[in-house]
């Protein structure tokens, strides 16, 4: 339970679902509500099975380009830490490229953008891919492997319930409430991101130590 609770911490954390709601806003304006229910589920679906893939077949792509776990760990680590800096200081839509002016036009000219932006990369990004790699290889029993499904699912449902309930998350908080939210999120978010770094640098001392 310990772990089910620490993988669907870090994973919402990371992911920020509350910080795709005012980009999911712009985007959905133009639809009416069934339309709006319809492109939530998607990205939610898109999202659980992006990081189910993520999670299983993230072992053979470290065996594949001779990635060591502790190596996985600092890089994701590193990303995690980036992605908090962004939450904590209101750039989160910068950095996930949203403010690129070729992205902007694009996404004005997609008629469905559930894959993309909203899953790629605004919730399955490199940090929460990242995350699942490194749980992937270090929880190897069966228990462990049902727990973080389990995670994996319950964050896409709260992210499907959070996107479906937007506009009204928006009327309640304002942009104010929701980037307040976020900040508050980016602190977590950093301090998973180092921990990952710090205790992947302790384990590569001791290897190194006599």
């Amino acid at each position: 339970m310990d772990l089910f609770l620490y993988a669907f911490a870090a994973l919402f954390s990371i992911m920020n679902p509350l910080g795709t709601v005012p980009i999911y806003v712009g985007l959905t304006q133009e639809e009416d509500t069934a339309e709006r229910k319809k492109t939530a589920l998607i990205t939610a679906v898109n999202v659980l099975v992006i990081l189910l893939i993520s999670f299983f077949l993230g072992k053979y792509l470290l065996e594949f380009f001779g990635i060591s776990l502790n190596s996985l760990r600092i890089a994701g680590g590193l990303i995690i830490v980036s992605s908090g800096f962004a939450l904590l200081t209101g750039s989160f839509a910068k950095h996930k490229g949203m403010k690129n002016k070729r992205v902007q036009k694009d996404l004005s000219q997609r008629e469905r953008f559930s894959l993309t932006p909203l899953a790629i990369p605004m919730l399955a990004g490199p940090g929460s891919i990242s995350l699942l790699i490194s749980f992937q290889q270090e929880y190897n029993h069966t228990s462990e492997i049902l727990f973080i499904i389990l995670a994996i699912t319950l964050t896409c449902l709260v992210t499907f319930f959070i996107l479906r309930s937007a506009y009204l998350i928006v009327k309640v908080l304002g942009a104010s409430g929701i980037n307040a939210i976020s900040r508050i999120i980016g602190f977590i978010v950093i301090a998973i991101g180092i921990e990952y770094i710090s205790s992947s640098v302790l384990e590569i001392l001791k290897v190194l130590t006599p």
